[in-house]
């Protein structure tokens, strides 16, 4: 079967495009001048803390449109705000929740708020949770709910398109991530975040019923029928009791750079998937296959039983295990949590770094643009849209910097002067790899591209162009929030989330692989 007929398409859309579809952007045409240049980089923690005023600005400000963002009464958080900090979107997610969740606890660690307001805001989430309706026999929820009330999204609000309850399993994953990290991190509400957790079977994700054994992770399955081509009926995955519900036959998440792995994360730490299912994804296409853009370097070896091509991508000298769309918070995300870099120095603590550099050569060197972050995130003329730097992806139609999306041939040189797109939390996760230039980014796109507010930074900005989306994503707010607090408070994240239980299930299978990486 062609490998491209098995990609989920569900991937970003699930963590934001539905966020802002038939939303008019709140643009704004910068009037600042911009430069062209940034220096080379640092290191992942250099040590030094004369920036520590200046990244705890940032993280007070995100707090603060955060904090706009949710529901008191419920503990929810809306999906997206305006740059003025008011009203709310009338829907949210499971990452949305999760979020929010982990972004209380890195303001209680950072003084930002009480730790009894941060008790209690989380003690509210959580008990809204335990009311709201979801999906009983697996402990998963469905993909959107009014924030204002806690019910299900049936009809989309503006459009009233309707929405038939999807169960995500990159959405679940971050909201399990987030519980678990709260059982840690907050005695007082160990015991209903634990509870939740505890429900959540993350084998009803896990198709061993594929080519790639012993198998992989699907995009989830509607509760409805959602009436759509290749969609089946059929019992839960792996004989857990339960009406039956509605599986794409074709959409696996087969990739392993990308947000998809915490699920197999969390699905491994607890026992429910088998620690093969982390290396049945492709580190690059098999290099017998003749239709990818670019053909892969590396070999064959073996893991867990499981044959892996140990594949890279070339690019400006680097060797590189790519993504889907060569996004960074496909690279980045899960890191906020996993110590990927520490419990995978021949792996991922090779491949972070030479991400992070990739896409700061694109933006000021490549292209030209005289900054750099290329993440999915709010379309500055539009929506939403998905971002990244395509020769770091396996998608053959690319994820693209500029606004315009133009196909670049391979082995042509990138044009100068497009309308590049970055958005400030995909240069806020390289705080982790690269402090000093991604701070100095940070601060240029603040001070002289003016992406930012009293909710601290905008979604997104056309840097040729100058022209803003003047909103904030809880998603992306909560990811610049929690690469902040990892940063400021010498890994905050890992050390809730990665338990010495955690790393007795994880940390073996992690540290044995060898990635081809290398600049």
């Amino acid at each position: 079967m062609n490998p491209i007929d098995r990609r989920t398409l569900l991937t970003v859309p699930l963590l934001g495009a539905g966020a802002l579809a038939g939303t008019a952007a709140a643009p704004r045409s910068a009037s600042a001048p911009r430069s062209a240049s940034a220096p080379a980089g640092g290191s992942r923690r250099p040590g030094g803390t004369g920036d520590d005023a200046l990244l705890r600005r940032w993280a007070a400000d995100t707090w603060r449109s955060l904090d706009a963002m949710t529901v008191r009464r419920t503990g929810l958080i809306s999906d997206n705000i305006s740059a003025d900090l008011t009203g709310h979107s009338r829907h949210t997610s499971p990452t949305n929740i999760g979020g929010s969740l982990w972004s209380t606890l890195i303001a209680r660690e950072l003084r930002l708020i009480t730790p009894g307001d941060a008790r209690r805001r989380v003690a509210a989430t959580l008990a809204s949770l335990e009311a709201m309706e979801h999906h009983e026999p697996s402990g998963m929820y469905v993909n959107w709910y009014d924030e204002v009330d806690g019910t299900i999204l049936r009809s989309w609000p503006g459009s009233g398109d309707p929405v038939v309850p999807f169960v995500s399993s990159v959405d679940m994953g971050w909201l399990g991530a987030a519980l678990h990290v709260v059982a840690e991190a907050d005695p007082s509400n160990r015991r209903a975040a634990r509870r939740l957790f505890d429900r959540m079977r993350w084998d009803v994700f896990f198709d061993r019923e594929v080519d790639a054994q012993p198998g992989q992770t699907v995009g989830g399955f509607w509760t409805e029928d959602p009436s759509r081509e290749g969609v089946e009926l059929r019992p839960l995955f792996n004989g857990i009791p339960g009406a039956d519900v509605w599986y794409h036959s074709t959409h696996h998440y087969d990739t392993a750079v990308s947000e998809a792995r915490m699920v197999t994360y969390l699905g491994i730490m607890t026992g429910q998937i088998p620690a093969g299912a982390y290396f049945t994804t492709y580190r690059t296409f098999p290099p017998e296959w003749t239709w990818p853009e670019m053909a892969p370097v590396g070999e064959w070896t073996e893991h867990e039983g499981v044959a892996v091509f140990e594949g890279a991508h070339t690019y400006r000298g680097m060797e590189i295990v790519p993504g889907w769309g060569g996004s960074m918070f496909e690279e980045l995300m899960p890191d906020l949590f996993v110590p990927e870099a520490e419990w995978g120095p021949r792996s991922w603590g090779r491949n972070h770094p030479l991400h992070v550099r990739a896409q700061r050569e694109h933006g000021l060197d490549e292209a030209g643009y005289g900054y750099w972050g290329f993440s999915p995130s709010s379309d500055p003329h539009a929506g939403y849209r998905e971002y990244g730097v395509d020769a770091l992806g396996l998608n053959p139609t690319g994820y693209f910097s500029d606004a315009a999306g133009t196909d670049w041939r391979q082995g042509e040189p990138y044009p100068q002067g497009l309308d590049g797109v970055v958005t400030p939390h995909a240069a806020a996760l390289a705080l982790q790899y690269e402090r000093e230039a991604a701070t100095e980014n940070l601060s240029r796109i603040e001070t002289e591209l003016g992406a930012y507010g009293p909710g601290g930074f905008h979604d997104a900005v056309a840097v040729g162009t100058g022209v803003i989306a003047e909103r904030h994503l809880s998603l992306d707010q909560s990811m610049v929030l929690g690469a902040l607090g990892n940063v400021l408070l010498d890994g905050q994240l890992h050390a809730w989330f990665a338990t010495d239980e955690v790393a007795d299930q994880l940390r073996g299978v992690i540290e044995q692989e060898v990635f081809r990486a290398h600049g």
